[in-house]
């Protein structure tokens, strides 16, 4: 809460009679129990709220239960809250758009008469939308998901289908999943799924705990529906009632699915989508593809820090965030929101995006002239969908005007650009947009809009219909002008008539209590008191003044205020008729939201590479089969973006067939996940067409990214770290292809060493030879370099690996201080050294602990085993603890270690005393020593 809360949301008195507190009290008991829904009674002046919900309220959002109050007395007694206006939209807020796990309801009433005008859930925001972005952009289109699995032998078919509720768009689906509902994740994401209606009986089997899990993993607050909710009979029918268009289609379309109809039978049902008749006729429908995006689940999100988070320091902590330099208002950051969630996977498409912005790069006159008439552009979208629900006024309309004549401006100014892309803005922007302002669309609309609207009078601040648009409406404007003459003329002439100066003295007043009334001071009234008290009638006496009239004042003013209730029922009556009107245009207004939106974006990605302190570059873009990932002097965007940082560029060679799959070891606080972070988030960021902050890059497409990094744990679920570890571990094995880009950080560090250390290498090994992805594997299991030495060892293990390299990144230990200096330069070849107890050492360790660190290190040195690796590969680069030793120094070593043994069998110590073997013994010992002085590999053994 912020620092004015005691001001802004101090707690407003709960005021109720006996009579009213016990009708209140005998309605709440017939409320259903919903223990998600979060109950707002609407009191005029204050809202309230009962029972839990006023527990829930005063912990979480007044931090105390001192706010609350008891309603009732003894066992009846109800707890309860009150909230004033601003608290109530800080707490609606909250509920819908931050935690996303409560539904929201109001009712209005009294005594023991209340009903429920307004309700909401994260899924479906429409009937608040009115207090939730009064003062905010909508960022984000919330979408509602309905479920159907089923389970069989093989795997999961799961019903798909979905509703936005913002665009009107109706999706259908079906397809088979893994044990872990990897699709299913990937599919909520990408549409930014907010709420999932599931059947109610589905909760119980193991299997649905998991799709439970990856719903929690996505945010998405679940519903549970009644499993009859879940049919599809009549579904076409109701279909054809919603979606524009020709049912054949749509009948086409639906049969072919055998569990997605049933889906979204429940979604229209949930979502009572055919309560309301603006829906009628502007819904579209559609197949969703799974492989039309780039797939990116809730940890790839989460690690490549795609989407804001309540927990960021500033904006450009999130790559939203930082590439969010929108115009519009609203339109632009939704749009961009879902290409975040939705790379494409095209390569023409994502090169059709690069060129569009490669014009706007390279032409700074085009991009800063298009924003600044973009910044004129309202949310289309929502102004549209407000018309066609009918909750629209004259200032929707105006605001509709005001973007479309912007429209030939946009146009103009991009018909002035001349570059190699002209034929390409052309065909996309300048073709349509002529179309869509020709004299059958929006300029028609404009012209409705001029004749029917009073324009003048919006320096005022007033949205009126103009007289001239209406006979009937010009007529009483007419006669209202006339009236309000006559009154003007009485009050000169009743100025005349008291012998006061007009306005100064006399002054003339409208109110809602006596309409139109003279009024003057009390200092005048003893001057006119006899004419008052015999021509005029005396209204009120107060403090401003003595107010009075004439029966000629309240003729006039009584027949001024019939004129004004008539003509004020005509404007309501035209404005419905010029919002019916724009509704018609609704299919103009969508397109033209769409064009406007995408050029938005592509204008903020321009924005962003050419604003950088150092620029961004155009990456070269190839299809997933052929071609390598090389970011040359890669950084990571949002890192370099913080004020406090001076970024050092890296590059990164993920090259088939030699560096394909990358072990990066190295010290904590060195930059290995910044690192392979950043080269994630350059993927991602090229795939959705924008440029990259690289001084050259070549992408070959990825379908999708998966990373494991960081540590979190789940306590309210049972999962662990560890566990948490293993099951994203698994998503990836099981979901991974070769045109996947796989991203793992500090995997196995969650158990015992060698437990984590056999569970890594497995992983490895199973990347590399089955799944085939190109790989960024950070680890501080040295052993791990291994991999890249099984080249040469073919003969010994069997098998090839191929493509596995070695990179660390770099840091500096000074011999004499034994300070650690990091440089964050990514090299070839494996890391030689651990840096833990260093890194203890900048965390201001106390120097006992470290030295005994230190001494506990090397004793742990002393017991690791031989090396494993091949001596050819010992040669090239050691592991962490494995010493490699010349094959003649280890030939020699160990002719000498077999005669100490075999002179040692041959002693008769059965003969000899105590005394005389130690004798032996030492002497046979000291000459083995003096003979290890030639072998490194027997100096082990001393």
């Amino acid at each position: 809460m912020d620092e004015n809360f005691d001001e802004q949301n101090k707690l407003p008195e709960l005021k109720l009679d006996a009579k009213q507190a016990q009708g209140f009290l005998s309605f709440f008991k017939t409320l259903p129990n919903d223990p998600r829904a979060v109950r707002f009674f609407d009191r005029r002046d204050y809202y309230t709220a009962h029972g839990e919900n006023a527990t829930f309220i005063a912990k979480t959002y007044y931090r105390t239960t001192t706010a609350l109050r008891q309603l009732g007395s003894g066992l009846n007694g109800l707890s309860s809250v009150s909230v004033n206006k601003n608290m109530f939209e800080t707490i609606t807020r909250d509920l819908l758009l931050e935690r996303t796990d409560h539904t929201l309801e109001l009712y209005e009433g009294s005594g023991s008469n209340w009903r429920l005008v307004k309700s909401a859930s994260p899924g479906n925001l429409s009937s608040f939308e009115d207090v939730l972005f009064a003062n905010n952009e909508m960022q984000d289109t919330p979408v509602v998901v309905a479920l159907l699995p089923n389970f069989r032998e093989n795997g999961c078919t799961v019903g798909f289908s979905y509703v936005d509720l913002t665009k009107r768009i109706l999706g259908l689906a079906e397809f088979l999943d893994d044990s872990h509902f990897t699709n299913v994740e990937s599919a909520l994401v990408a549409l930014g799924c907010k709420e999932c209606l599931l059947p109610l009986e589905s909760g119980k089997s193991s299997e649905c705990r998991t799709l439970s899990d990856a719903l929690t993993r996505c945010g998405v607050m679940v519903t549970e529906r009644k499993k009859t909710e879940f049919k599809a009979r009549d579904l076409v029918q109701d279909l054809c009632r919603l979606v524009k268009g020709s049912i054949e289609p749509v009948r086409d379309l639906v049969s072919g699915f055998e569990f997605a109809p049933a889906a979204l039978g429940a979604l229209l049902s949930y979502a009572e989508l055919l309560a309301d008749e603006g829906n009628y006729g502007n819904y579209s429908i559609c197949r969703y593809n799974l492989g039309s995006y780039m797939r990116l689940d809730s940890a790839a999100m989460r690690a490549l820090n795609v989407l804001e988070s309540k927990t960021d320091a500033n904006k450009n902590f999130s790559l939203f965030g930082l590439m969010n330099r929108t115009c519009t208002a609203g339109m632009g950051k939704r749009l961009l929101h879902m290409w975040l969630k939705q790379p494409l996977l095209d390569v023409s498409e994502i090169n059709s995006r690069l060129d569009l912005v490669q014009a706007f790069v390279e032409d700074t006159e085009l991009r800063q002239d298009l924003r600044q008439h973009l910044r004129r552009i309202s949310d289309i979208e929502r102004l549209m969908r407000n018309i066609q629900r009918t909750r629209a006024g004259l200032q929707h309309i105006v605001k509709l005007y005001q973007s479309s004549i912007r429209v030939p401006h946009i146009k103009s100014a991009l018909e002035k650009y001349d570059g190699q892309f002209s034929s390409l803005i052309k065909e996309r922007y300048l073709d349509p947009f002529e179309l869509l302002t020709d004299d059958d669309h929006l300029n028609k609309f404009i012209a409705l809009v001029e004749t029917s609207v009073d324009l003048d009078q919006l320096e005022n601040g007033e949205y009126m219909i103009s007289p001239s648009y209406d006979d009937a409406l010009a007529t009483l404007k007419s006669e209202q002008e006339s009236l309000e003459r006559q009154i003007h003329n009485l009050h000169k002439q009743t100025a005349f008539d008291l012998d006061l100066p007009v306005d100064k003295a006399l002054k003339l007043d409208k109110g809602t209590q006596f309409g139109h009334v003279f009024r003057i001071t009390k200092k005048e009234e003893p001057k006119v008191r006899k004419k008052l008290s015999t021509q005029f009638i005396v209204l009120e006496t107060r403090k401003d003044g003595v107010k009075f009239t004439n029966t000629k004042l309240k003729k006039l003013g009584d027949q001024y205020q019939k004129v004004l209730e008539e003509y004020k029922n005509c404007q309501k009556e035209l404005v419905n008729r010029v919002v019916q009107t724009t509704a018609t245009f609704s299919e103009v207004f969508e397109h033209l939201a769409g064009f406007l939106s995408e050029l938005d974006v592509l204008l903020s990605f321009a924005d962003l590479a050419s604003s950088c302190p150092t620029p961004y570059t155009r990456p070269r873009i190839t299809s997933p089969d052929v071609g390598d990932i090389v970011l040359e002097g890669s950084r990571h965007p949002c890192v370099e973006a913080q004020d406090w940082v001076n970024f050092i560029p890296n590059d990164c060679r993920l090259v088939r067939g030699k560096s394909w799959f990358q072990i990066i070891t190295g010290p904590n606080m060195g930059g290995k996940s910044t690192f392979i972070r950043q080269v994630g988030v350059n993927v991602l960021m090229a795939q959705v067409g924008c440029f990259v902050p690289c001084e050259k890059a070549s992408i070959s497409v990825r379908d999708c990214i998966f990373a494991r990094v960081g540590a979190g744990d789940c306590q309210l679920r049972g999962v662990s770290t560890f566990m948490q570890e293993m099951l994203e571990t698994a998503s990836i094995l099981k979901g991974a292809t070769e045109n996947s880009l796989v991203i793992i950080d500090e995997l196995g560090r969650g158990t015992s060493t060698y437990d984590g250390f056999g569970l890594a290498w497995a992983i490895c090994e199973h990347i590399v030879e089955a799944i085939k992805a190109p790989t960024l594997f950070a680890t501080h299991f040295h052993e791990l370099t291994a991999l890249a030495h099984e080249n040469g060892n073919y003969e010994l293990q069997k098998k090839q690996i191929i493509g596995v390299a070695n990179y660390h990144v770099s840091a500096h230990i000074d011999s004499s201080s034994r300070k650690l200096t990091m440089l964050y330069k990514v090299e070839p070849g494996a890391c030689d050294q651990s840096f833990g107890i260093h890194v203890a050492e900048f965390a201001n360790f106390p120097e006992s602990v470290v030295a005994l660190a230190r001494e506990k290190a090397a004793e742990l040195e002393d017991f690791s085993p031989t090396s494993i690796i091949s001596t050819d590969a010992g040669q090239e680069e050691g592991s962490k603890r494995k010493r490699g030793y010349d094959a003649d120094d280890i030939s020699r070593g160990a002719a000498k270690a077999h005669k100490f043994l075999k002179e040692f069998a041959e002693l008769p110590l059965e003969t000899m005393d105590l005394k005389q073997a130690l004798q032996q013994v030492t002497k046979l010992k000291d000459d083995l020593q003096k003979d290890a002085n030639n072998s490194e590999w027997l100096q082990q053994f001393f």
